[in-house]
């Protein structure tokens, strides 16, 4: 038999997390283990509503899931997201049906490092031409000869983006 019930609070006993939950009345406090999806490990907040129920094993029971009050995904997405201790949302990754994928938000891009690394490279070394070609070049002068190369030269950059690439992050 399943039942809603009201988390109180959580703790983990050897790797595993145990919930706290009032179940029918207020001296009616439990605890079960909770059991999740392969691979996601989250922690719901106090007050949360849980669905509750008994295992095959007699005196066993076990919290199978949530009531989500920040639901948002479309049919065939998946988003992860993280609750401040108020309940707001604090950020998330959000699997989006268009091919897609947001974290944190959806107003900013963000780049293929490698190749804005390339373009990059090119720009600053088409620049550093034309400092080269501009500090070497002579005027013809009017007397004859040349004035020789430009008293006042330009400087080659030295610009350097790596410091901007994230190695713990890949992409396509």
């Amino acid at each position: 038999m399943l039942n809603f019930v009201k988390i109180l609070s959580t703790r983990i006993v050897s790797k595993q997390r145990l919930i706290k939950f009032l179940r029918y009345g207020k001296n009616d406090v439990q605890e079960s283990v909770e059991s999740s999806p392969f691979g996601i490990d989250s922690n719901a907040q106090k007050d949360m509503l849980a669905i509750y129920a008994p295992t095959g094993e007699k005196g066993k029971t076990v919290i199978i899931g949530f009531i989500n009050k920040q639901q948002l995904a479309d049919i065939g997405e998946t988003r992860f997201f993280s609750e401040k201790s108020d309940g707001s949302l604090s950020t998330y990754i959000w699997l989006k049906n268009d091919e897609t994928i947001e974290i944190g938000g959806d107003t900013d891009f963000m780049v293929r490092y490698s190749e804005l690394e390339s373009a990059f490279n090119e720009l600053r070394d088409d620049f550093n031409n034309l400092v080269t070609k501009f500090n070497t070049h002579v005027h013809p002068s009017p007397a004859g000869g040349s004035t020789g190369p430009t008293p006042t030269g330009g400087t080659p950059s030295t610009a350097d983006i790596t410091g901007a690439k994230i190695n713990e992050i890949k992409t396509i």
